[in-house]
């Protein structure tokens, strides 16, 4: 059996999938402040490519959007790391599923409405970030069938 088709190394990937999920969270929740809004800002203008400067966070309604925002990626990653460490053993196709279709309604919810609001290159990062918190969670654990 493929090593990267195993149980134990779809249980060590979540916790990659929880790390880059969760790392977003306090990124974003520094923006809540302008004193430490600047990481969040930047990455904010990465993801809609050029870095040009354009995206600020001067605005309140900027800072609290950061804040619902950052809270929201920090316990998602949280709630995947969990998942790994208290249901996994239990329920491994079923916690592979659930994790795998999150990540998908995020990607393609996000990158709907990145396109829609006007930054298109932020698809492009999502698919950087999906494949990466996939991997192989892609196909069960195993068998190499159907999702």
């Amino acid at each position: 059996m493929n090593s990267v088709t195993t149980q134990q190394f779809h249980k060590f990937w979540l916790i990659i999938t929880a790390v880059v999920i969760g790392s977003f969270g306090p990124v974003f929740a520094l923006g809540t402040r302008p004193s430490t809004a600047e990481l969040a800002r930047w990455t904010l203008d990465l993801l809609s490519w050029p870095l040009d400067g354009l995206q600020t966070y001067a605005d309140p309604t900027t800072q609290f959007l950061s804040a619902l925002t950052g809270g929201f990626l920090f316990g998602w990653g949280i709630m995947v790391l969990c998942l790994r460490q208290w249901v996994y053993d239990a329920e491994p196709e079923g916690v592979r599923k659930s994790v795998l279709v999150g990540v998908l309604a995020w990607f393609f919810l996000d990158s709907a409405g990145s396109w829609a609001s006007g930054n298109p290159s932020n698809v492009f990062f999502n698919v950087i970030v999906l494949l990466i918190c996939v991997g192989p969670l892609w196909r069960p654990a195993g068998d190499g069938g159907a999702i």
